[in-house]
């Protein structure tokens, strides 16, 4: 049973390029978010990867419900989250939580890890006293920190430990999903490893369901049971993690693979490189946005869209030639 199903969800943005521009061209529409679907299974990991700039961020917040969408619905637990009024907003976030990627600029520095951790605890749950510091020194210690961390700031702390006290905050809610927004991407490599077994321990242990964002391939295969490959506002690929690494199916997750050092010797067989700068999605022609790098486009590819289908068991692709 999906707890989180996408339908068609948007966000678009309108580009200003000062008052002549505005006069004078063409309004420029950013298609960030471009009508996007996908589910995840309770107790799943949602793996979300891409290029910078794909729009992977963007969704985590239209889910979250930190920005407004432009269209589309999001189903969390059945019910339809897109439409509610922020006094329900409120008590939606109970539910799902966010862990940042930047563990510098997610926390604040004037709160103690007490502050910071104990505060959805007693937003949510009410907890106070003795109970609130019992409860925030365990989940320190769920996340590998120790109970006497409590009373300190977030400048005594390195990135990793700092990143720790951001996913100790999310679980205190008590969420039944997590969106971990790129969360290792601005740490060490050694410390990323830990980070990721964290996550790893957390996700099998407490039976979380994850939509875990990344560019990285190698995190994603990793953690995920599926993944959902991004390119300039669109998905173009959904499929467990097995698939992807082994059979892809659209140009772009070739070449994203092919780019992968771990998996290019496997990736050099099917000859996919990618030339040309990644699509920016503003004002998109009407066919697919990679047609211009594509090495196996047709004319069609030009002026019609691809949809995202079916093409092999619980494998889909948003391409005309696949």
């Amino acid at each position: 049973m999906a707890l989180l199903e996408v339908k068609g969800l948007t966000k678009h943005f309108t580009v200003s390029g000062g008052l002549w521009s505005q006069l004078f061209t063409k309004q420029k529409i950013l298609k960030a978010v471009d009508r996007i679907s996908f589910s995840i299974a309770e107790g799943k990991t949602f793996g979300l990867v891409g290029e910078s700039g794909c729009g992977k961020s963007t969704t985590a917040r239209l889910i979250a419900r930190l920005i407004p969408a432009t269209g589309g619905e999001v189903y969390f637990g059945g019910r339809e989250i897109l439409s509610l009024r922020m006094q329900e907003v409120r008590e939606l976030r109970k539910h799902i939580q966010m862990v940042f990627q930047d563990p510098y600029a997610s926390l604040n520095p004037r709160m103690k890890v007490i502050d910071i951790v104990g505060r959805p605890l007693t937003l949510y749950h009410g907890a106070k006293g003795q109970k609130k510091v019992d409860r925030v020194a365990e989940l320190l210690e769920i996340v590998g920190l120790q109970g006497d961390h409590l009373y300190r700031y977030p400048h005594e702390f390195s990135g990793g430990q700092r990143q720790r006290i951001g996913i100790a905050r999310a679980l205190a809610a008590g969420p039944r999903l997590i969106i971990a927004d790129e969360p290792v991407s601005s740490l060490d490599v050694s410390v990323q490893a830990q980070v990721l077994n964290l996550f790893r321990q957390l996700q099998r242990e407490l039976k979380l369901t994850m939509l875990f964002i990344s560019h990285d391939l190698n995190v994603v295969g990793y953690l995920a049971d599926t993944v959902g490959v991004m390119y300039a506002g669109k998905v173009v690929e959904i499929a467990p993690v097995e698939e992807i690494f082994r059979t892809p199916l659209h140009p772009y997750t070739k070449g994203l693979l092919a780019s992968n050092p771990t998996v290019s010797a496997f990736m050099e067989k099917l000859e996919i490189r990618l030339k040309g700068e990644v699509a920016l999605p503003i004002n998109p022609p009407p066919g697919c946005r990679l047609e211009p790098r594509c090495p196996i486009r047709v004319e069609k590819c030009k002026f019609i869209e691809p949809g995202l289908e079916d093409k092999r068991s619980y494998h889909s692709a948003a391409c005309h030639e696949v």
